[in-house]
């Protein structure tokens, strides 16, 4: 994997974190002495939802068991759309946690830059974890160097589900391998009645075809420079990838726009899973344990999942990969059983835990064999791939929003001259930051 995760924070960023740092440190408890045995509260600020939070509680019942003098106590935090805002105001509220779970490069900066993080390289020598982790996620959880976030699940985020029945009755063989042949699907599922691609435009999933293309039409050291604002948002590669995606809607890819936005990602992974009424969805590895878990599938015969398909542009091995992660809040009080978690999430028995949820870790502790065979293969085509963070999630926050909206207006009007005002937007937008 080749990871590169530079960018920078805004000035409305960083005050935001200054201002959480007051909050936090007028309500923090002071950190206890090193100790061999953690003991005490360990506070859990936490916003995941679904089969990755009952994963992440059965871990933690398991940190219990290992470690009875410690108990933990999870801040749950509630949301809609991108969980950064409502942990903003959880922070700003005040809220001091000694681990907090973090997706997004950009927030774990303005985390870190403000102070309200604290490193965590010491504990890394400490702890032995570089014979457990590989260095590239050392390198993913660093910012200039030093280390702010331990990743514990990662995934694919260019692979398509589908369920393998739809595609049999389709008449469809084998999941289609590229652009054309993809295309050509359409068809034979229209003719069954089947809308070929639930595009989940709710909120934010909406954004994960067009992040591929851009990877796969332009590469991943596009993309970054985009995140970086160093390619402008204007630039005709950016419209390239629209009018790409307008291919696949004019070919009959999804429903009609409004359909499209009052659809989140539970409702696609639904439409194509269970009720069967699409037959693809581009959506990150959770989508596996929701299969099995939620909806009762087996991951040998019922369902299955393909790569982006190729569009033979010499970028086909660029993956898009999101990541979650634990940080440690310097607000902490109990750092001492914080580093004990952390040691232990990427551990044996939390890293099969994972795997056994249908989620991949990257610890080496854990037997590859538990994966289901989708993310059996998701893992093989990452560790091969020209890797990098999801684009959304490396924007500024303020951009983020905005890079949202704008694509669910490019879903509504594809036009030239639309796609030409969404860039005009995003790259006002963009400039706008400090």
């Amino acid at each position: 994997m080749n990871f590169d995760v530079s960018f920078s924070v805004s000035r409305s960023q960083a005050g935001f974190a200054r201002s959480v740092l007051l909050a936090l440190v007028a309500t923090s408890c002071a950190g206890g002495s090193a100790s061999a045995a953690p003991s005490g509260e360990l506070v859990v600020l936490q916003w995941l939802t679904g089969s990755e939070a009952e994963s992440f509680k059965r871990i933690e019942a398991a940190f219990v068991k290992a470690y009875p003098d410690v108990t933990v106590r999870e801040v749950v935090v509630t949301w809609s759309g991108d969980a950064r805002g409502s942990v903003r105001t959880s922070l700003m509220g005040g809220e001091s946690a000694d681990l907090l779970v973090n997706t997004w490069p950009t927030f774990r900066a303005e985390l870190a830059d403000a102070g309200l993080l604290r490193p965590l390289d010491e504990t890394y020598e400490a702890k032995g974890w570089g014979e457990t982790l590989d260095s590239a996620w050392r390198t993913l959880g660093s910012i200039d160097g030093k280390l702010y976030g331990l990743t514990y699940t990662y995934g694919d985020r260019s692979g398509i589900w589908y369920r393998k029945q739809t595609l049999t009755d389709a008449g469809i063989e084998a999941p289609p391998k590229d652009w054309n042949a993809w295309i050509a699907s359409f068809a034979k599922l229209r003719e069954k009645g089947v809308t070929p691609l639930a595009v989940p435009a709710k909120f934010w999933a909406h954004a994960e075809i067009f992040e591929t293309l851009i990877l796969r039409m332009q590469g991943t050291e596009f993309a970054r420079a985009l995140a970086r604002h160093e390619v402008a948002w204007t630039d005709d590669r950016v419209k390239a990838a629209l009018r790409k995606w307008r291919e696949l809607i004019d070919a009959g890819c999804c429903a009609e726009p409004a359909t499209m936005l009052s659809t989140d990602w539970d409702n696609a992974a639904d439409q194509v899973l269970q009720r069967r009424s699409s037959a693809y969805v581009q959506l990150g590895m959770w989508i596996s344990s929701r299969a099995e878990e939620t909806y009762k599938l087996n991951g040998e015969t019922d369902f299955g999942l393909f790569q982006f398909p190729a569009m033979g542009l010499g970028h086909d091995d660029a993956a898009s990969i999101d990541s979650k992660e634990l940080v440690s809040l310097a607000s902490g009080g109990n750092p001492e059983a914080a580093d004990a978690f952390l040691d232990f999430m990427i551990g044996k028995e939390a890293a099969t835990i994972l795997a056994e949820s249908g989620l991949a870790s990257p610890s080496k502790l854990v037997d590859p064999s538990i994966y289901p065979p989708a993310i059996q293969a998701s893992n093989a085509f990452v560790a091969g791939s020209d890797a990098t963070f999801v684009l959304g999630d490396t924007l500024p926050g303020e951009l983020a929003d905005e890079y949202r909206v704008q694509l669910q207006r490019f879903l509504q009007d594809r036009s030239d001259a639309n796609i030409d005002a969404v860039t005009q937007a995003l790259e006002a937008k963009a400039a706008s930051l400090p």
